[in-house]
């Protein structure tokens, strides 16, 4: 079979536009929990690509990084189950966002509609295939992925699962493809293919975003490089703070919902930072590495932050400490250093709380919480397309509406101007 290229995967997904908005929302669900089920019967397949995949990835990534990359029967009906919860949420196309009802009598209805194509950019996380292919067909969108090399064999597999489904169903296959130039070619073409793509996600590392970003001439969404904080205030309670601390960054750190830096008030770091590092690092499989600036240097033994030290997405057992004296200076340092991702506060004052709350600028703020649950599963959005970190048309885990954009329909009955 010829292996397409980058353009006419591109030409078949327009032409692919037409019949997937004309799809009834029973429809979309019947062929979602087709291609959910043909996912769950073809994991055999899928891990023998993804064996193979991490085979080759062994040495090259770190070992979080292969953790991120590797599938498991679990993982794969995990990923069947994110598409089932998304067929269960409403269909957004044609919802009616707002109704103006005009003096002369007009009717105007903002409503919204799919964006067409959209094209997902992403690195070595099997499951964001599955993810971003029923957000989009549940949108009404059709949906181009560009994997990373590293997870291209298991990224294939799944597609063609999610493909015989489509098939099964008597559904244009072209409504979810998967680039196979895995080169920077390939992601270049799709950051520039203006007529064909309506919307570009990247979803990955720093450097894949900021190329985006950069490069790209269509319009495109940033999403989180994740230098997350969270502020243990004097108030707090540090069975509390150490609970969560160990969470935000361990349960998981090679996502970028996880903690990567632990802002601490002066008045309690001499108590609270030895219990904090005695919790993360001894007794433990992977012991936590610390990061410190000059006064928590003095009570726990880390490396010296250095001049990237507070602004390093580690995506390992890394956590940077600063030490601060005030509410007002911690909230100064986050944004000072945050990527505009997710921010915690610990603490049992709740004037101190609204304070963080109303000056951070972040897409998700938590009192008393990890910033782990920022993912689109945990907030009901069934899953995600990504983590967005600007503040234009989408902010935070973006779901289905994110996929949508808009339009204004006006019902008259002869009016003229």
């Amino acid at each position: 079979m010829r292996i397409l290229t980058t353009s006419e995967i591109l030409e078949s997904a327009v032409s692919a536009k037409t019949c997937i908005r004309a799809l009834t929302s029973e429809e979309k669900n019947n062929a979602i929990e087709v291609m959910a089920k043909t996912l769950e019967e073809n994991s055999e397949y899928i891990l023998k690509a993804n064996e193979k995949d991490v085979a080759e990835a062994q040495g090259k990534i770190s070992d979080v990084m292969i953790d991120r990359l590797s599938l498991n029967k679990d993982r794969i009906t995990a990923m069947a189950q994110g598409m089932r919860d998304v067929k269960n949420l409403p269909d957004p196309n044609g919802k009616v966002l707002a109704t103006i009802n005009r003096p002369n009598g007009l009717k105007i209805e903002k409503t919204a509609v799919p964006m067409g194509v959209i094209g997902i950019i992403y690195e070595s996380r099997p499951n964001v295939t599955s993810d971003a292919a029923v957000l989009c067909f549940k949108s009404s969108n059709v949906c181009v992925l560009r994997g990373g090399k590293e997870s291209y064999r298991t990224s294939k597999a799944v597609v063609n699962a999610l493909q015989k489904g489509l098939e099964k169903c008597c559904i244009n296959k072209n409504a979810i493809q998967l680039i196979d130039d895995t080169t920077r070619e390939s992601a270049n073409e799709m950051m520039t293919a203006n007529g064909k793509i309506d919307l570009l996600i990247p979803r990955g590392g720093k450097g894949l975003i900021s190329a985006c970003v950069k490069n790209a001439t269509v319009p495109c969404i940033e999403t989180g490089t994740g230098i997350c904080h969270i502020f243990v205030e004097k108030s707090a309670d540090f069975d509390m703070a150490l609970s969560i601390i160990d969470n935000a960054k361990t349960s998981r750190p090679s996502v970028c919902n996880a903690c990567e830096v632990c802002v601490v008030e002066k008045e309690i770091a001499n108590e609270f930072l030895p219990r904090l590092y005695k919790k993360l690092t001894e007794n433990r499989e992977h012991p936590v590495k610390f990061v410190v600036d000059d006064e928590a240097g003095k009570i726990i033994n880390g490396i010296p932050a250095g001049k990237d030290g507070f602004d390093t997405e580690f995506l390992d057992y890394v956590l940077a400490v600063k030490v601060v004296g005030s509410t007002e200076e911690a909230v100064e340092h986050i944004l000072t250093h945050s990527t505009g991702h997710s921010e915690a506060i610990i603490t049992n004052d709740t004037e101190k709380a609204e304070y963080f709350i109303n000056n951070t600028d972040s897409a998700a703020v938590y009192v008393n919480a990890s910033t782990r649950f920022t993912d689109g599963g945990e907030f009901g959005l069934g899953c995600e397309m990504g983590i967005s970190t600007q503040k234009t048309h989408a902010r935070g885990p973006m779901g289905l509406m994110e996929m949508m954009t808009y339009h204004y329909v006006i019902k008259g009955n002869g009016q003229v101007r």
